[in-house]
């Protein structure tokens, strides 16, 4: 038996060096910090008031099918994160929650937009975002973890802040924003109707991101290939239309998919949510599993992991049983998301050298001499 066959334990999921690019921070809040900040913030809105109840419902009204509905539950999450002192602790969370779970280098996302009820400008809440994450990447290191966090500014598909929310995220791409996306309900907002950020952040140089492929097939990813110029896909995991597979198991590509494979666009995949929405029926049928075996560029994540109850650790324990994983697929997966990382090329080959693989290599070591 070789380190090729070592299917791993929970245990050594969890300790796995893990990247995660897809993650949203409104999705992402512990049920205990939403009924303490509530209650500061004076807001009655809340369905329970127990986290542990809490928490329980935001998976219950998340796991409807419908894109939609599990976008409704944001509602509250946002309605307590619009004090710089809450998003700095939502965000110091975050990034304390993610090394826990053994995460070495996350993009997380948020639309400042959602965030000015209360009186911040654009340019306070990303400035408390990243004051959270440097606080929780500090936390993490006390604690014996690392991490590096990366934020990603969103723009409302519904909205029309796209280029300002573009021209902030160039502003401050310097200090701690490491690119640009576009998130909300797929149909009837293309991405084309933002052509104007899209535009800006090509001639600026930057990157991004787009939501795509979900809800809605390949039209939304021609689209945001095609005409906005995307680095990656957000979830992407509609193109799976456009491949045909025969009775003899061979599969026949279509000219969308092998662009995508050929050009080695990222595929933030989330499988956990896909089976919330509805863009996946089970782990053993997500798309996922036929993308790996064809090479796509496809990247594991969580999206929302309070509305998911999950975790990077989660979405790796449910593929190593729906598919039979090895460590050296989940290595496969993780280097995937570290070369398509929005920072430069040799800090991504850095953490790909120093950090990723070494850390297999010790679980893989520890297996063999057991």
């Amino acid at each position: 038996m070789t380190t090729e066959t070592i299917q791993p334990n929970p245990e050594q999921i969890r300790r796995a060096p893990k990247v995660l690019l897809h993650d949203h921070l409104d999705g992402g809040l512990r049920p205990g910090t939403i009924v303490d900040l509530a209650r500061e913030a004076g807001y009655t809105g809340l369905p329970e008031t127990d986290a542990d109840k809490l928490g329980v419902w935001f998976r219950e009204a998340a796991d409807s099918g419908s894109l939609e509905r599990y976008l409704e539950t944001f509602a509250h999450t946002c309605a307590v994160m619009q004090t710089r002192e809450a998003l700095v602790r939502v965000a110091a969370e975050c990034a304390e929650d993610l090394a826990e779970d053994g995460v070495v280098y996350a993009e997380v996302r948020y639309a400042p937009e959602q965030h000015l009820e209360a009186g911040l400008t654009l340019e306070e809440v990303v400035e408390a975002v990243n004051e959270g994450f440097r606080e929780g990447e500090r936390r993490a290191k006390a604690a014996g973890h690392r991490i590096r966090v990366g934020a990603l500014l969103t723009a409302m598909r519904h909205a029309a802040r796209a280029l300002e929310i573009a021209e902030l995220a160039n502003r401050y791409r310097d200090s701690g924003v490491v690119g640009f996306d576009i998130a909300g309900a797929e149909a009837g907002f293309p991405p084309t109707r933002h052509l104007d950020a899209f535009e800006y952040l090509k001639r600026e140089n930057n990157h991004f991101t787009i939501h795509a492929g979900e809800a809605f097939g390949l039209p939304s990813i021609w689209q945001a290939l095609q005409w906005c110029g995307a680095d990656r896909l957000g979830h992407g995991v509609r193109i799976i239309d456009d491949i045909e597979v025969g009775e003899d198991g061979k599969a026949k590509l279509g000219r969308l998919a092998s662009y995508v494979r050929d050009k080695r666009i990222p595929l933030e995949m989330c499988p956990t949510s896909n089976l919330q929405t509805g863009a996946a029926s089970s782990y053993e049928e997500h798309p996922i599993g036929l993308l790996r075996k064809l090479h796509f560029r496809a990247t594991v994540n969580t999206d929302n992991r309070l509305m998911g109850g999950t975790s990077m650790s989660g979405e790796f324990e449910h593929l190593v049983k729906a598919f039979g994983y090895t460590l050296d697929d989940i290595q496969w997966f993780t280097v995937n998301a570290m070369k398509s990382a929005f920072i430069p090329f040799d800090e991504r080959l850095a953490m790909i050298n120093d950090v990723i693989k070494p850390g297999y290599a010790e679980i893989k070591a520890e297996w063999l001499f057991q």
